[in-house]
C-alpha cells in the first residue's frame, strides 16, 4: 500500500475515478485542492519534468478548448508563472508517490511505482481516465 499526495479539482469526474482507481487498489489517497493549493515555482517543476511545455496544460480548461491561450507559445518560464497564477491550466490530477512526481493519470506509469487493480476487476470501465468525459457545453470552471 502506498500513500499517495493527489492534487485534484475537486469536483473533476475523471479526478474522482482516478482516486477510485486507487483506493480500489489498496492505497490511502490523500485528496489536495490543486486550485486552492499554494504552488511555488520550485515545487510544480518537479510535477512537470522534462515534458514538453505544450503537454503540462489542461487541455480542457477554457481558455485553451477557446483557443485564448495556445499552450505551443509558452516558454517553461512563462507557462509556469500562468499555472501558478491561474491553477486551473495544469493538467491533473499531479501526484507524489513516495519521492516521485508525476503529472497525470498514465496507467502503466503507474504499475511501475504501486500495485493497481486490473481493468477487468473493476465495477466500472476505467479505461480512459485521462479524456474530460464532459460535453462541449461544459466548463472546468463549473462545479459539479
Amino acid at each position: 500500500m502506498a500513500t499517495i499526495l493527489f492534487y485534484e479539482k475537486p469536483g473533476c469526474q475523471n479526478n474522482t475515478r482516478q482516486k477510485l482507481l486507487l483506493k480500489q487498489s489498496g492505497h490511502l489517497v490523500e485528496a489536495v485542492n490543486l486550485l486552492e493549493h499554494p504552488w511555488s515555482k520550485t515545487e510544480l517543476e518537479h510535477y512537470l519534468g522534462e515534458k514538453p511545455v505544450a503537454e503540462w496544460f489542461n487541455m480542457a480548461a477554457p481558455k485553451v478548448k477557446s483557443g485564448a491561450i495556445n499552450p505551443h507559445l509558452f516558454s517553461r518560464e512563462e507557462a509556469i508563472a500562468l499555472m501558478i497564477r491561474e491553477p486551473l491550466f495544469i493538467k491533473r490530477p499531479l501526484m507524489k508517490i513516495g519521492t516521485c512526481s508525476l503529472q497525470g493519470f498514465d496507467i502503466e506509469e503507474l504499475k511501475k511505482l504501486i500495485n493497481l487493480v486490473e481493468q477487468d476487476e473493476q465495477s466500472e470501465d476505467l479505461s480512459d481516465m485521462n479524456s474530460c468525459p464532459h460535453n462541449n457545453n461544459y466548463s472546468c470552471t463549473n462545479k459539479e
